[in-house]
């Protein structure tokens, strides 16, 4: 018996041996797929100091003690504004919490909120770079590693929606330009053709170049310059290559040269800018295609159709990643509905409000003079402004969005606080849109808009007629504006109403320009001869109007001559008014002279 009790335990220790054997065999294999699926909490720090190194592996468990005491010494070396320092250490943080969404939130907001505004705002180049550091340290890093974390994609929606999108910085134009430049190479015709054809086009070089008949072009360029020999920059050193030549030899640009027009160049361009929206923005450009044709401006021709959105915009970006995030979320089962989804549909929304609000882009040079030292004297250089402008045809696009979240939330009774204050939000933001539509002579829009806004809000505010309403908001707009400083918001108005004529935005002149009528015609009836001598007639205040705008040096010297030769001849009315105040204005100096 005792025999067999020992053979018995010798064959378990033989088996369990074998066992350890090839499970021992199967660990590296296992430790590469942990590493290639991102599953390894405790990967080591590089280029950390060898006393964090050690303390980190030795501590174990503790692990999250030494994560409090960097946490501690970032802020430190941030309020003694040593920065560097304070991004290397929050790199190794993540990298010792990278499964702690709340840890990447924390230092993508320190580094695009806190750091960058501790920069002074003379240095706007460096803030920006701060910022950037904040919403690609989410981007590149902390979604890849945590891809269900709602909180992280409505993180990264924000540092683009309010940091950038917003006015809250003081360098918040400065943020706008680079990134609306930057975006700009790969937008090209920017029709839904090119977006359509930018989402079918290949992801990978290894595709592309199996291409029959663009590996011509790939191989004459490998062979034209050393740079793109290393099919890892290829696509980098090509869209470099066709933005600045000087960069690369001769050869490199001849070879762009001998391949114009030709479809080879056509279709490696485009895989470039899809691939570059892929792999430095992380943009997909199916999705980018799919949200260009549900949340696209309208085309008021064709209400079904919708017009791309404008991927310079920070909004725009910041729309994308609270959708994704928002889908990433709707495939997860069992899931409550929490406040980080609702504030992800906020943002949402707020994005397409700002877009219908300021959608336009218009980047112009402005001459301005720099001083490199008190005592020098200053040179003048060309820097670059922005102007951003209302887009009406973003209204539909807000509110089918805006009514499918209420429906959304008003079907689960916890969430009824949230209902009544995207209620509150979307009503204010019908009326402003009617108001909109209604000053730009879009009097059937504005009428559409009052009548759902009656209907889904029965207010008594809401039961006029839509001119007496129009005119009672018009009230409410003009008791801002004191009597005393009207003139001044006249003339702002007319301002901007020839800005708008010189950048043949005409709906939004004519809304400027009647809308400054409109004020004026307000006053005289509302305070009759009291406030006349301090409300010009409207022919003066469009001289003085003009005068200030051709004036002004803001605006580029082309923007001004074209507003003055279309003025000469499409509107010889307001022309001829224009000469006749003048004169007059001539002859009333040289009387009280």
């Amino acid at each position: 018996m005792r025999l067999r009790d020992t053979l018995i335990c010798f064959i378990c220790l033989v088996v369990t041996a074998i066992l350890l054997i090839i499970a021992g065999g199967q660990l590296d294999y296992i430790n590469n797929q942990r590493q290639q699926m991102k599953l390894i909490i405790n990967e080591p720090l590089e280029n950390a100091p060898p006393s964090l190194a050690f303390a980190t592996v030795a501590m174990g468990a503790f692990r999250g003690l030494v994560v409090d005491i960097l946490w501690m010494r970032a802020d430190e070396l941030k309020e003694k504004g040593q920065f560097f320092d304070a991004k290397q250490l929050a790199e190794w943080i993540t990298t010792l919490q990278p499964r702690f969404a709340a840890v990447w939130e924390f230092q993508a907001w320190n580094m695009a909120y806190n750091i960058s505004v501790a920069i002074p705002a003379n240095q706007p180049d460096q803030r920006w770079q701060w910022v950037k550091n904040g919403y690609e340290l989410l981007r590149d890093q902390g979604i890849p590693l945590n891809p269900k974390s709602i909180e992280l994609y409505r993180e990264l929606a924000r540092i683009f929606q309010h940091k950038i999108g917003g006015v809250s910085d003081d360098a918040h134009k400065y943020y706008k330009i680079q990134l609306a430049l930057a975006m700009e190479p790969f937008l090209d015709s920017a029709d839904n053709e090119y977006f359509e054809a930018l989402a079918k086009a290949p992801l990978t070089f290894r595709q592309i170049e199996g291409d029959a008949n663009v590996a011509p072009l790939i191989e004459a360029l490998k062979t034209s310059d050393s740079a793109f020999a290393d099919e890892d920059e290829f696509v980098n050193n090509y869209l470099a290559l066709r933005q600045n030549p000087n960069r690369f030899s001769p050869a490199a640009f001849q070879v762009i040269d001998n391949f114009r027009n030709k479809p080879a160049l056509e279709k490696f361009d485009l895989f470039a800018k899809a691939y570059h929206l892929h792999n430095t923005w992380k943009l997909d450009p199916v999705m980018m295609h799919e949200l260009n044709k549900t949340y696209g401006p309208v085309d008021f021709s064709d209400p079904n159709k919708h017009f791309p959105l404008d991927w310079r915009q920070p909004d725009c970006h910041a729309m994308y990643w609270a959708i994704k995030g928002l889908q990433v979320l709707a495939e997860q089962e069992d899931r409550e509905i929490d406040i980080h989804e609702t504030n992800t549909d906020r943002i949402v929304g707020h994005c397409l409000q700002d877009l219908f609000r300021n959608g336009k882009i218009f980047i112009y040079d402005v001459p301005v003079e720099v001083r490199t030292d008190a005592s020098a004297k200053p040179t003048k250089t060309i820097m670059k402004d922005i102007f951003l402008r209302p887009d009406l045809r973003m209204f539909e696009a807000y509110n089918k969005s805006r009514l499918a979240v209420i429906e959304k939330y008003g079907q689960i009774p916890e969430a009824k606080g949230s209902v009544e204050s995207l209620k509150d939000g979307h009503r204010n933001m019908l009326t402003n849109a009617a108001f909109s539509f209604y000053q730009t002579g879009h009097v059937k829009q504005a009428q559409r808009i009052y009548d759902q806004l009656r209907e889904l809000y029965p207010l008594d505010e809401f039961k006029v007629p839509l001119v007496t309403f129009m005119k009672m908001r018009m009230r409410e707009e003009l008791q801002s504006i004191g009597i005393y400083n009207a003139k001044e918001q006249i003339i702002a108005l007319l301002r901007e109403s020839y800005f708008r004529y010189a950048i043949h935005d005409d709906d939004e002149a004519f809304a400027r320009e009647k809308m400054a009528k409109d004020i004026v015609d307000f006053y005289r009836s509302q305070y009759g001869e009291e406030f006349r001598v301090d409300i010009p007639e409207l022919p003066v205040l469009r001289y003085l109007a003009l005068l200030d705008f051709l004036n002004d040096m803001q605006y580029p010297p082309n923007l001004r001559r074209n507003l003055l030769n279309r003025i000469r001849i499409e509107r010889l009315d307001l022309y001829e008014q224009l000469q006749q105040e003048e004169e007059k204005l001539k002859r009333q100096e040289a009387e009280s002279g």
